[in-house]
């Protein structure tokens, strides 16, 4: 028996540690692919040349394209969950998860400085100064700036308040120090105690804790009332009124949920979208959306966890608790999670993913507006690709049958051409060959109807035939297409409702496509549209049918004269309701005169 060969980087697999850690992939030109994290780097990086394990595709490209492993070994999972976005934020390998940043996004800086300054920026720098936001609407910041600036006295000079130049005179107050908007720590006439006190207020009203800082100016309040001070008692009140103001227009989603963070998640085969809601007090006072780009299939536990991480590391307050979607694996110690099932956390986090649906719908508008074509492209190019079709299908066609217990049956044929319906190349058929419940032969007549006609006007066939049904229905419509010597030029598939299974002709095997592909969700669009559009005609022919046998019972009305009456009229109360100058138009005088008189009798025997 032959010695089973051994991959060339298994002597450094099997030296791992089983320790947690990040491991690297790089590849022939020594550039890193792949950033991962594991309990267990061993076990876990063992995984990825178990080939049944890894089926998928992407998965077995980036395993091809390693060339060397080197590793990291930390104390816990959470510095590896750490380690690991750093890492991937800074070498941005081609496999990794891509997380967008936020460069478009105002925050609100609080400078790391003597006397430190509060102004709005795009730049996050990491040199001590703490950043609030960031916010989605800049409409917002501003007001949440307005608000701060109407409330406290804080600098919005530029100057180096050192204590060495303000020891030194170097500077002089300005104008925003005369209108009591500042006080003029340049001249040493603010204590940097007093000025820190101002800042923790800022903070704790961008935290969210305006509960906290409306309680200390009430201190205030009552001890300038104390005082007798009651000129600067109404100034101070002036502002607790002004927060209190801000504060009712706050989001108040649950007054049991005072301090929690809240994730949710929501992916596609692209993208995932994890939406972060901060609760204080029962109110939502910040919301942000991460966008992060998908690249070997990643669960949504994965992107969950990352991005835990990614806004652990962006938003340095962090709740005690975190309201989540589902269990995960590496955990914060310091902060509970609970995954609720029923009450006001269960509704907060149906808000979050909310939040996320519409960013995403947002996102997606957003692109088919820059670039309408791409977006239809990169549907077709998913489809294509996924039922392994030859063409880019820009032309689909989808078949559906409509009858009423075998009687009156109708063949309709919906046309999507770059993913959208045309509905003026949309077709029906009376089915002439079957009288009884059969839709297998009543699809075979429509699609050898449908296609002879195209061959032939000589014109062209669709890139892709769906058939509304299973391995029944798609047989009956391969058979005419072999008729006709088409079968190799059309692909063809059928879609089963039960459980939207996707069969090919001469295989047995259904495909299952994920429930968020885009692929299925245009092939289950075709499907309905047909289906709406079969029982549409479906019904018309039974309106006609209903007409027909009615005026067969007039005597003296002739077939002719039925098939001109419907076209006109189109149904029974259209011709009663017409003249009998108007219906003489179409069959004469004396036939008119015969038809009135019937539905008049008619009419007066009900």
């Amino acid at each position: 028996m032959a010695k089973k060969t051994e991959h060339f980087l298994t002597p450094i697999i099997r030296t791992l540690p089983s320790n947690p850690g990040v491991y690297q992939f790089f590849d022939q030109n020594e550039k890193i692919i792949y950033v991962g994290k594991a309990k267990d780097l061993k076990k876990r990086v063992s995984s990825y040349f178990n080939k049944e394990k890894y089926e998928s595709g992407k998965v077995k490209v980036m395993v091809n394209r390693i060339r060397c492993i080197q590793h990291i070994v930390v104390d816990t999972e959470i510095d590896a969950l750490l380690l690991e976005n750093n890492l991937i934020k800074k070498y941005r390998p081609k496999y990794n998860v891509l997380l967008k940043d936020d460069k478009t996004y105002p925050w609100i800086c609080i400078k790391n400085e003597p006397f430190p300054r509060i102004f709005p920026t795009r730049n996050l720098i990491r040199d001590g100064s703490k950043y609030f936001g960031p916010y989605a609407s800049v409409r917002m910041m501003n007001t949440l700036l307005e608000l701060i600036r109407q409330l406290f006295q804080f600098r919005t000079c530029r100057l180096n308040l050192s204590s060495s130049k303000i020891k030194e005179n170097k500077y002089k107050v300005c104008l925003e120090y005369h209108i009591k908007n500042c006080k003029g720590p340049c001249e040493g006439l603010q204590t940097p105690e007093d000025y820190n006190q101002t800042i923790e207020q800022i903070q704790n009203i961008l935290k969210g804790n305006l509960t906290v800082v409306t309680k200390e100016l009430k201190n205030i309040m009552n001890e300038y009332s104390k005082n007798y001070e009651f000129e600067k008692a109404n100034i101070v009140k002036e502002k607790i009124i002004l927060l209190e103001k801000f504060q009712a227009r706050s989001t108040v989603v649950s007054p049991t949920i005072h301090n929690a963070d809240v994730f949710s998640i929501i992916s596609d085969e692209e993208f995932g979208y994890v939406n972060f809601l901060k609760i204080i007090n029962g109110a939502v006072v910040q919301s942000h959306t991460l966008e992060m780009k998908k690249q070997l299939d990643e669960p949504d536990t994965e992107l969950l966890e990352m991005a835990l991480a990614e806004i652990r590391v962006r938003f340095d307050d962090f709740a005690p608790e975190s309201i989540i979607p589902f269990e995960v694996i590496t955990r914060f110690p310091d902060i509970k999670y609970t995954v609720p099932s029923r009450g006001d956390k269960k509704k907060i986090l149906e808000l979050s993913e909310r939040n996320a649906k519409y960013y995403r719908m947002e996102k997606n508008r957003q692109r088919e507006l820059l670039d309408p074509d791409k977006h239809y492209k990169r549907i077709l190019e998913k489809v294509q690709k996924d039922l392994n079709l030859k063409e880019l299908p820009k032309h689909i066609e989808c078949i559906d049958i409509s009858n009423t217990q075998g009687t009156l049956s109708v063949g309709a044929i919906v046309v999507f051409k770059n993913a959208k319906p045309s509905k003026k190349e949309y077709r029906s058929f009376n089915i002439k060959t079957v009288d009884q419940p059969n839709d297998y032969a009543s699809i075979e007549e429509v699609i050898f109807r449908r296609y002879k006609r195209i061959i032939e006007n000589n014109e062209a066939l669709p890139q892709l035939l769906i058939i509304d049904g299973g391995k029944g229905q798609l047989s009956s419509a391969v058979k005419s297409l072999k008729k006709l010597e088409i079968v190799d030029k059309l692909p063809t598939i059928g879609i089963a409702k039960r459980l939207e299974e996707i069969f090919f002709p001469n295989d047995s095997i259904p495909l299952y496509l994920d429930k968020r592909s885009e692929t299925l969700k245009l092939i289950q669009q075709l499907r309905d549209e047909a289906h709406r559009f079969s029982n549409l005609s479906h019904g018309k022919r039974r309106i006609r049918s209903s007409l027909k046998s009615e005026l067969e019972a007039i005597k003296g009305i002739g077939p002719k004269s039925i098939k001109s009456l419907i076209e006109k009229f189109k149904s029974v109360e259209g011709i009663k309701n017409a003249t009998t100058i108007e219906i003489s138009e179409i069959v004469g005088n004396s036939k008119a005169a015969i038809i009135k008189s019937h539905f008049k009798i008619d009419k007066n025997l009900q």
